[in-house]
């Protein structure tokens, strides 16, 4: 049970929630690029407020008042350069005059979206230096082995910005830059949790290399369709039933409550989600939630099956598993008040070292990133505020990923820069993992913090509500509107009907 001295409760920054993204400043971290956009034969403006050169705008503002002076986040050293006009151009023109205002906004933002170019470094190398860095529970040496964790780095699952999506809703945003970035990172932590469920936590990407079939079907998952189970138009929508609004900003624990939903629907990962409430978490419902029984009743069977042929491309061809399921924990906490309390930061810096480790979400007001873990008193993160073209499966049902890994050296942050509003991530394969983190939390964090990060009981708290292990709703809809209308349920009826026969 948490204490007096427990950090107060995780919440959503409020200037993140509390506002549209038409009415922030920089919403989702990322003011949009189109105020940079200008003609090639415009001359130079002056230094923009991050030191770089940029043009003057061109024209109406686009994207409600965003602009973005790089294409990944914190400065870099670079210069602009000037878009090209050609045939390309004049064929978007044309087609903004017959498809209005909504073809011209969005013939401007895939225009000049990434105009800026960065040609020096991406980063400053790593520093020379004989402190460990260490990647979600694996530990480099920058001295003997720096190419292994570049390699340990990019294998992750990099997922940013996307454009030309179908629009969510059917009539909303086919962008999600902006104010998908806590999603975007959301996916990543969720991402690694299944490359560690199929492939192990020692998988590594090699770019043009062929990858296992579970490797595409992971991809799959996450592709911006709204039939794929962890796509942006899944999470936006499910984002309603927690008072996010579509293009509305998440925090860590808003996210995470949309994961844990989602998860219900996913049958081939089977994965249990557990999200800790009050800075707690509790072993015994964890336990009881890994170890429920499968649903056997019919009407349970009915529902996966409609909700598998609405979701093809994750159909569970080994059935409903049994034992324990693979545990996705995800702990919300708030570090502070406005800023991160120094007395955290050993204890959050531990939890990267643990195997169970999946790192952390988190940043800075309105601004997400996936953290990995760090080196001395820097954060390393992937930044998903990069807006790349929306890319789908093959026929076969691979994916061009290479999109989809960070192939450069990573961002890194001072710890201290981090917004106390974070969610930590572990993921648990077998129970025996499990007990071992348990074994890790009580030995490395609680038992050297005199003001606890979080708390780790055994007993169900007896003042709480009674835990009940989520299912799966009987009607299978995830807000993506799966089932349209009362015909569309009528038609996959029949179909169950017939391959029940």
């Amino acid at each position: 049970m948490p204490t007096a001295a427990s950090p107060p409760p995780p919440a959503d920054r409020g200037g993140a929630s509390a506002r549209s993204p038409a009415n922030r400043k920089g919403a989702g971290g990322r003011p949009s690029q189109s105020h940079l956009a200008a003609r090639s034969s415009r001359p130079l403006g002056p230094r923009g407020p991050m030191g770089f050169v940029v043009q003057r705008a061109a024209g109406r503002r686009a994207a409600a008042g965003r602009r973005d002076y790089t294409s990944q986040g914190a400065p870099r050293r670079g210069r602009v350069v000037p878009p090209c006009r050609g045939e390309e151009e004049e064929e978007e023109e044309e087609e903004e005059e017959e498809d209005g205002d909504s073809g011209r906004m969005e013939s401007v933002l895939s225009r000049y979206e990434n105009q800026i170019t960065i040609l020096s470094d991406y980063l400053e190398e790593f520093p020379e230096t004989d402190e460990p860095v260490w990647i979600l529970g694996r530990q480099h040496h920058l001295n003997t082995d720096k190419s292994k964790l570049l390699l340990d780095i990019s294998a992750r699952l990099w997922f940013t910005y996307r454009r030309k999506f179908s629009p969510i809703g059917g009539t909303g945003p086919s962008s999600d830059a902006g104010w998908g970035c806590m999603l975007r990172c959301g996916q990543m932590m969720l991402a690694q949790a299944l490359i560690c469920r199929h492939l192990g936590r020692d998988w590594q990407w090699e770019k043009h290399k062929k990858q296992p079939e579970e490797y595409h079907r992971i991809l799959r998952c996450f592709l911006d369709r709204k039939d794929c189970c962890y796509s942006i138009h899944q999470m936006a929508q499910m984002g309603v039933g927690e008072g996010k609004s579509i293009g509305e900003w998440f925090g860590p624990n808003t996210v995470a409550q949309v994961l844990k939903k989602l998860a219900l629907f996913d049958e081939w990962n089977s994965l249990a989600v557990y999200v800790s409430m009050d800075n707690t978490v509790v072993i015994e419902d964890i336990k009881k939630m890994c170890w429920s029984p499968p649903q056997s009743s019919g009407a349970a069977h009915s529902s996966a099956h409609l909700h598998r042929s609405a979701l093809g491309r994750n159909k569970n061809t080994a059935g409903f598993c049994t034992g324990w399921k693979p545990l996705l924990l995800i702990i919300p906490l708030r570090l502070g008040i406005n800023h991160i309390n120094p007395v955290y930061i050993d204890a959050f810096k531990e939890c990267f070292k643990m195997p169970q480790s999946l790192g952390a979400l988190g940043g800075k007001p309105n601004n997400a990133y996936y953290f990995i873990g760090f080196l001395g008193n820097e954060l390393i993160y992937l930044d998903p505020h990069t807006t790349q073209s929306f890319v789908d499966s093959e026929e076969n049902g691979t994916v061009d990923d290479q999109s989809f890994h960070c192939q450069q050296a990573p961002h890194r942050m001072k710890i201290m820069n981090l917004d106390p509003s974070v969610a930590l991530g572990f993921f648990c394969k077998e129970e025996c993992d499990f007990d071992n983190w348990c074994s890790l939390v009580q030995k490395e964090i609680l038992k050297q913090q005199s003001l606890r990060m979080f708390e780790l009981v055994q007993k169900h708290p007896p003042h709480w509500p009674p835990f009940i292990p989520p299912t799966k709703p009987e009607v299978t809809t995830t807000g993506a509107e799966l089932i349209e209308s009362t015909d569309k349920l009528f038609e996959l009826e029949e179909e169950f009907e017939i391959l029940s026969v």
